[in-house]
């Protein structure tokens, strides 16, 4: 799948150090995994995002634009001020902050930047939210963020066709936004709006697919069931649901038809809850297996 090219403005620029020599190098950052950094969603330094990390303690980087923005304007930040910058693909560096001008503020390192690794459960979600309205496409997006999807991605289908651009550049903001939130590391990727005729093969290809039904077994019966996977995908389908013919091709390509309760659910609520569930189940079998 292809994801999205970044749809925010370039928000930093490296500063010239007599230091500061070597060329970033991602080789150089320190490896570690996500149980050393199971915390930082439980409060700590204020986070911000940078496309480019220092390379190195004692590094400076310039922050501009938004995240600029939201330190000095909205939290306040002064100069000495701690706080940690991520590149949404797992580098973390703590600093504080050297210097605030008009339009942008010097970052220092006070460490090597770290690479954390990504978590094992990788749950992409497939939903056909374009035709929602009153922010409730934002909410989904959000949403799925803060449980840890990999990807998201606007299913195309016959009873919800379309999704315009500026929405889909909205919900890219909004990934941001709660990626800072939540504490999390990684990105998740918003990849292009898919239609049906292209999902088939992913969904043949994966070892674990779900698709919410109405008739469905329930999706708790479904799991004790299956192979022990954390890791798959999740469809579920537009207001007014799926049609026959597309639930047919999806579970005949191998998806499991599941149910989510006995109540008829709106597009993001179905979502949610199925991948509340899935990422409870996954962390149960990750206990499990230890």
């Amino acid at each position: 799948m292809q994801s999205l090219g970044p749809l925010r403005p370039r928000s930093t620029v490296l500063v010239k150090r007599p230091w500061l020599t070597k060329p970033f190098n991602w080789r150089g950052l320190s490896s570690i995994p996500p149980s050393d950094y199971s915390n930082q969603s439980r409060g700590g330094l204020p986070r911000f995002f940078s496309e480019t990390l220092p390379s190195s303690k004692g590094g400076v980087i310039r922050v501009q634009g938004d995240e600029f923005w939201h330190m000095t304007k909205v939290l306040r930040l002064k100069t000495d001020d701690r706080v940690e910058l991520f590149n949404g693909k797992g580098g973390l560096v703590e600093g504080f902050i050297q210097n605030i001008d008009r339009s942008s503020i010097d970052f220092v390192a006070l460490e090597d930047p770290k690479l954390v690794l990504p978590q094992t459960p990788q749950w992409h979600i497939f939903a056909a939210f374009g035709s929602l309205k009153g922010g409730r496409a934002d909410w989904l997006v959000e949403k799925c963020t803060e449980l840890g999807a990999s990807s998201v991605t606007p299913l195309l289908t016959q009873r919800s066709s379309t999704i315009s651009d500026n929405r889909v550049e909205r919900l890219q903001r909004v990934i941001l936004a709660a990626a800072k939130q939540c504490q999390r590391l990684h990105e998740m990727k918003l990849n292009h709006p898919m239609k049906i005729d292209n999902l088939i093969p992913l969904v043949a290809k994966s070892k674990q697919s779900f698709i919410a039904i109405a008739e469905g077994t329930p999706l708790v019966s479904a799991l004790t069931s299956t192979t022990k996977e954390s890791s798959g995908l999740i469809i579920v389908g537009p207001e007014g649901d799926f049609t026959e013919k597309e639930v047919d091709l999806i579970t005949e390509a191998g998806a499991t038809a599941v149910g989510l309760g006995p109540h008829r659910l709106r597009v993001e609520t179905a979502t949610i809850a199925f991948l509340a569930t899935l990422t409870l189940w996954s962390g149960s079998q990750q206990i499990s297996n230890c």
